[in-house]
């Protein structure tokens, strides 16, 4: 069995807390990603999990086996770096190898593992190259391949994508995402980039100063943000806030909510509506286009109201202009509630 559970996991460097009693579970088979920005503590949880950093306090768990005080090796896992840590001496199939020769696999075995998994992630005709004779995605594809030969079942990956192109990571995200699910492995993948999280998880574990934000399917932290954070992080462009004591016209804004029931009592109450659900017309909230973004097929109007920017997300052939003024509203069922602390809440 493979499924990993963190119970109650803390890392501290001094004063410094870095991952703060964070509790989640991996299910077996599945691909669950740690999302968050610079400094969250996703690659720290990532390295415990690993071995490579102790544990100040809490439990690891892969399977039925605690692991949190065993040696790494001893661990069934396997790790892609963000630098893929190739050996710049050995040629690609010296690499994908190189543990299974200090393992003392042998040699027929390492063969025939290396047969296989250079023809699934398309290195067949590059094993005797050497690192600097390959191409970003290619060496990619070598740490890849390093790991899938060992065989283990949980493979932990920390930010692989982030020194290629953006036409190479989107070819890269399909490949890992077949490959884990060929492969059943329990993956645990590092980023801080939505985009990855949200085409290739199973499950989003969304961090922010070491701590847990929110944990869901990439559908639910969309849908249904839990904080403000989760609400402007997950998105691109990411969520509109509508602070209601920064609203100088409440019956515009009751308009543009089509009705829909808005508390009052919390001055720091806001509304929260995605771009695309925003509808430019002659009723609703009045705002003034500031800056208008082509994109082909759509456009990404800049708008504001008072203090308050706002994203439209509109169709490219739409004839809205710099300076002009609208009004919008939005579907009621789109709107979301958040108190002053930034927590959801839900409609009176």
């Amino acid at each position: 069995m493979s499924r990993i559970d963190i119970n109650r996991l803390t890392k501290k460097w001094g004063a410094f807390t870095a991952v703060d009693d964070i509790s989640f579970q991996v299910p077996e088979g599945s691909l669950t990603v740690l999302l968050g920005p610079s400094g969250c503590g996703k690659s720290t949880v990532l390295r415990l999990i690993a071995g490579l950093e102790t544990v100040s306090s809490g439990r690891i768990s892969i399977g039925d086996l605690d692991v949190t005080g065993i040696d790494a090796s001893k661990r069934g896992v396997s790790m892609v770096f963000q630098s893929y840590a190739l050996f710049p001496h050995l040629n690609v199939g010296e690499n994908i190898l190189f543990g299974l020769k200090v393992r003392r696999v042998p040699a027929a075995k390492r063969q025939s593992l290396l047969n296989k998994v250079t023809q699934m992630v398309g290195l067949s005709d590059l094993v005797d190259r050497k690192p600097a004779q390959l191409s970003g995605g290619q060496r990619q594809r070598v740490a890849l391949a390093r790991s899938i030969v060992s065989e283990q079942p949980v493979c932990l990956m920390d930010e692989p994508l982030s020194n290629l192109d953006a036409k190479l990571r989107a070819e890269m995200r399909d490949e890992i995402r077949n490959l884990q699910q060929r492969l059943g492995l329990t993956m645990v993948y590092v980023t801080h980039d939505q985009t990855e999280a949200m085409t290739m998880a199973d499950q989003v574990v969304l961090l922010k100063k070491g701590r847990i934000e929110q944990i869901g399917t990439p559908f639910d932290l969309y849908e249904n943000p839990a904080t403000v954070f989760a609400a402007r992080f997950i998105g691109s462009p990411p969520m509109n806030l509508v602070r209601l004591d920064l609203v100088s016209d409440t019956a515009g804004l009751q308009t543009a909510a089509q009705g829909a029931p808005i508390p009052d009592g919390d001055p720091g109450l806001a509304i929260g509506v995605r771009p695309e659900h925003i509808v430019p017309g002659d009723r609703g909230l009045p705002v003034e286009v500031d800056k208008i973004d082509y994109l082909g097929s759509e456009k990404i109007i800049r708008l504001h109201h008072g203090s308050q920017q706002l994203l439209a997300r509109v169709n490219g052939k739409s004839d809205v202009a710099v300076g002009d003024h609208l009004k919008i509203c939005w579907p009621r069922e789109a709107m979301h509630l958040f108190n002053g602390n930034g927590r959801r809440v839900d409609p009176v």
